[in-house]
């Protein structure tokens, strides 16, 4: 029999899809209302990007924007809360802090990490707005600031979109989850994402596909899968 948990949705399919108003967006999810706040759209943040942020480590403002893998993941923590409360947490590469905030309304203790200290200022602000704690960091995934073993979650929304992540993300999740943490990665669908799942296999690493959804935010829609990996 099919597995209809695998796709059983999180996220109500017959409401309108979210939509920013005057970068102001309220989101009804995992258990309670978000308020998130930005100062500039993703599109005119990219309007006023210079030339090093086209450098070896591109600085495009992705993190200005809610995709639908962060809406879905949000929803997931919401369902596993039980497993959330309590744990220390991380959301690796957290923009504007949705993900974590929604860990943390879920009881969990949350460090939340992004390489742009922009997307920081929004997760601090957010955080506030909604009355929730997080701890908070610049961090570059490649020198984590954080001792071996800390955290006993970790998650991440649409982090593998291009395939130089995952050689950076590999020693990460090695070398922050503790003896038999977790992590939950919400991913979109896309080719060059494809050949992670058997190459972190191949690593070593316990990997399994939990739920599967069509998500929508704005005038966009995607197929979001969550994903849990684990060390063997």
């Amino acid at each position: 029999m099919p597995d209809r948990s695998l796709h059983a949705p999180l996220l109500a399919p017959s409401a309108p899809p979210p939509q920013w108003q005057r970068d102001r967006l309220r989101l009804a999810l995992a258990g309670r209302e978000f308020l998130l706040r930005r100062d500039q759209d993703m599109e005119a943040l990219w309007e006023s990007l210079g030339a090093e942020g086209f450098g070896e480590d591109e600085r495009m403002p992705y993190w200005a924007e809610i995709w639908p893998a962060s809406l879905l993941l949000a929803a997931w923590l919401w369902k596993r809360r039980d497993e959330v409360a309590g744990r220390r947490c991380l959301d690796i590469g957290c923009g504007m802090g949705l993900s974590a905030l929604a860990g943390a309304a879920c009881g969990g203790r949350v460090a939340a990490v992004d390489f742009e200290e922009a997307a920081i200022v929004h997760a601090a602000r957010n955080a506030r707005e909604n009355g929730l704690r997080l701890d908070l960091a610049v961090m570059d995934w490649r020198r984590p600031c954080f001792a071996p073993g800390s955290f006993d979650l970790a998650w991440g929304s649409d982090i593998l979109y291009e395939t130089r992540f995952y050689d950076a993300l590999v020693p990460l999740f090695r070398r922050m989850l503790a003896p038999g943490g977790r992590i939950w990665l919400s991913q979109p669908w896309r080719q060059v994402s494809e050949p992670v799942w058997a190459a972190l296999a191949g690593d070593g690493f316990r990997v399994a596909r939990l739920h599967e959804e069509s998500v929508a935010f704005s005038t966009y829609r995607s197929t979001v899968t969550i994903y849990e990996i684990g060390l063997t």
